[in-house]
C-alpha cells in the first residue's frame, strides 16, 4: 500500500508538470497551427531566470517563480516580433516556423551556455521538508508543484473561458478569417497567445528544475514528452492534453517502479504507437472529413 501511494504521488507530480508544458503547445497549435520546437529552450530560460533572481540578485527563493514569469512574458513578446509576425502569413508557415524555432532553440541554448556555462546548477526554488501521514512522506516541494500546477490550470481555464481575450483567442482558433471579418485584431491575438505560452513555459521550467538541476539542455526530454502527449490527445485539444498528461505521468511512474526507468520510456513509446494506430487523430481528437 505504501508503494502504491508513493507511485500515485509521483504520478500526480509528473502529470502536473507535464500538463503545464502541454497547455502551451496545445494552445499554440490550436490558435496558430504552430509547432514550437523552441519549447525546451524556453523551459531552460524559465529555470535560469529563477536561478539568477535568487542566486545572483539575492532575492528570497519564492521570488524565483515571479521572476521566471516576467522573463516568460518578455520572451513571448520577443518571440512574436522577432519570428512569428514575419512568418505566419507566408505560404508554408507550418514548415517555416518549425525551422525557425529549431534555429531559435539552438541560439537560446548557446546563449545560456555562454552566460551560465554548461555545468548543471541547483535550482533554489525548492521547499524543504515534508509531511508524514501514516508512515508515508509527502515532500513539501511535491505539494508546492501540485499547488502551482493546479492554480495555473484554473487561471488559464478562467482566462480562456470567461474573459474577452480568451473568447477572441478561441474565435481565432476556430476560424481566423471569420474572426478578422468581425473586427478581431488577429495579430494582437497571436501576440497574446505567445505571451501566455511563454509564461507557461517559464513556469514549467521552474517546476521541472526544482526536481532536476538547471542546465541549458534540461528541456529536451520534457519537450519530447510534451509533444508525444499532445499527439496522443489530439493536437490543439487543451482539455484532452491535460487528461493525457496525467495519464502519461501515472504510466511513467508505474513503469519506473515496476520495470525500471531504463525501459519505462521505450515501453511508453510502444503504447503511444499502439494508440496512434488505433486512433491516428488522437484519443480526444475528432477525425476531419475532407471533401474532394
Amino acid at each position: 500500500m505504501e508503494s502504491f501511494v508513493q507511485v500515485t504521488i509521483s504520478g500526480f507530480t509528473l502529470g502536473a508538470m507535464y500538463s503545464i508544458s502541454v497547455i502551451g503547445l496545445a494552445l499554440l497549435w490550436g490558435a496558430l497551427r504552430m509547432l514550437n520546437m523552441a519549447q525546451g529552450a524556453l523551459l531552460a530560460v524559465g529555470g535560469y531566470a529563477s536561478f539568477a533572481a535568487v542566486t545572483l540578485l539575492g532575492l528570497p527563493w519564492y521570488f524565483g517563480l515571479p521572476a521566471s514569469m516576467a522573463v516568460g512574458f518578455f520572451s513571448g513578446i520577443v518571440f512574436y516580433y522577432l519570428i512569428v509576425r514575419w512568418t505566419f502569413q507566408t505560404k508554408n508557415f507550418e514548415v517555416n516556423i518549425i525551422i525557425a524555432t529549431v534555429g531559435l532553440a539552438i541560439v537560446i541554448e548557446n546563449v545560456l551556455i555562454r552566460i551560465f556555462s554548461a555545468y548543471p546548477k541547483k535550482q533554489p526554488f525548492f521547499l524543504d521538508g515534508g509531511i508524514r501521514i501514516h508512515g508515508i512522506l509527502l515532500p513539501n516541494n511535491t505539494l508546492l508543484i501540485l499547488g502551482i500546477s493546479v492554480a495555473m490550470m484554473l487561471i488559464l481555464t478562467w482566462l480562456l473561458t470567461s474573459t474577452r481575450a480568451g473568447r477572441t483567442i478561441r474565435a481565432t482558433a476556430q476560424n481566423p478569417e471569420a474572426a478578422r471579418l468581425v473586427g478581431i485584431r488577429i495579430k494582437r491575438v497571436y501576440a497574446h497567445v505567445l505571451i501566455i505560452a511563454g509564461i507557461v513555459a517559464a513556469v514549467s521550467g521552474v517546476l521541472l528544475t526544482s526536481l532536476a538541476p538547471v542546465s541549458p539542455h534540461v528541456g529536451h526530454d520534457p519537450m519530447l514528452k510534451a509533444f508525444i502527449i499532445c499527439v496522443i490527445a489530439g493536437l490543439g485539444n487543451i482539455p484532452g492534453a491535460i487528461y493525457s498528461a496525467f495519464l502519461f505521468g501515472f504510466l511513467e511512474s508505474a513503469l519506473q517502479y515496476t520495470v525500471s526507468s531504463r525501459y519505462a520510456f521505450p515501453i511508453m513509446l510502444a503504447v503511444v504507437i499502439a494508440v496512434l494506430v488505433w486512433r491516428p487523430y488522437g484519443v480526444f481528437g475528432t477525425p476531419k472529413i475532407v471533401k474532394r
